[in-house]
């Protein structure tokens, strides 16, 4: 009988210890599954971290692209200097000129693309009345650069109706001229886009009598 009850409580033990190994490997399993489950959503988590900051550093990217290198600037068209070859100018009772002027002026493209532009002519004034003309050939002005053509012109004033302002401009020893043209052309970006773009020159020209300069070139 002691044999038999002996044998019972063996059995019950290795019963409860295999029931109890059982959970405890039911538990180890759950534990590692459950940590195997957090670290994959920690994974998933910085991996949606990591695209949400690329997406946001390509936009940004994509903005600053846009804000910059893809956007047109109208050009730049100037009078940037001016010499005389020729100089000829009457008194104040016998108001007149004559001049021959070699000027410079420079489209300036401040776009990421070429400028290229038609011919055109710029047309000179004094008092409101056309003295003159200067051809402008057809050319392109580079990205980020200022293309610099040099005109001739000669300047009269044998179309003024009236000398009364040119007696006093001569008296105050300064001639104010004004030059005024249009230039038309494209813009090209990366080689594919192209828009056009006009650009307009209205400047003021003094010149001074006494010493046969220009002594002052303002542009709008």
């Amino acid at each position: 009988m002691a044999d038999r009850r002996n044998d019972q409580q063996v059995h019950q033990l290795s019963q409860n210890y295999n029931h109890d190994a059982v959970s405890n490997f039911k538990r180890d399993e759950e534990s590692a599954s459950r940590e195997s489950d957090e670290i994959r959503r920690k994974k998933r988590i910085r991996y949606l971290a990591y695209f949400a900051a690329f997406v946001v550093f390509q936009t940004g990217i994509i903005v600053l692209f846009s804000l910059t290198v893809m956007k047109i600037k109208t050009p730049k068209f100037r009078v940037q200097s001016a010499t005389f070859e020729t100089f000829n100018v009457g008194t104040a009772t016998n108001a007149s000129f004559n001049l021959r002027m070699n000027a410079e002026v420079g489209v300036k493209n401040n776009n990421f693309g070429t400028y290229k532009f038609q011919n055109s002519t710029i047309s000179f004034f004094y008092d409101g009345t056309p003295i003159g003309e200067a051809m402008v050939p057809d050319s392109k002005s580079g990205w980020l650069s200022t293309k610099k053509l040099n005109v001739a012109v000669d300047l009269s004033s044998n179309n003024l109706t009236s000398n009364s302002q040119l007696e006093n401009d001569l008296n105050s020893g300064v001639l104010k001229l004004n030059a005024q043209s249009k230039l038309s052309g494209k813009v090209t970006l990366t080689f594919m886009f192209k828009k056009k773009k006009s650009t307009n020159m209205d400047c003021t020209i003094t010149v001074g009598f006494a010493d046969r300069v220009v002594r002052d070139i303002n542009c709008m």
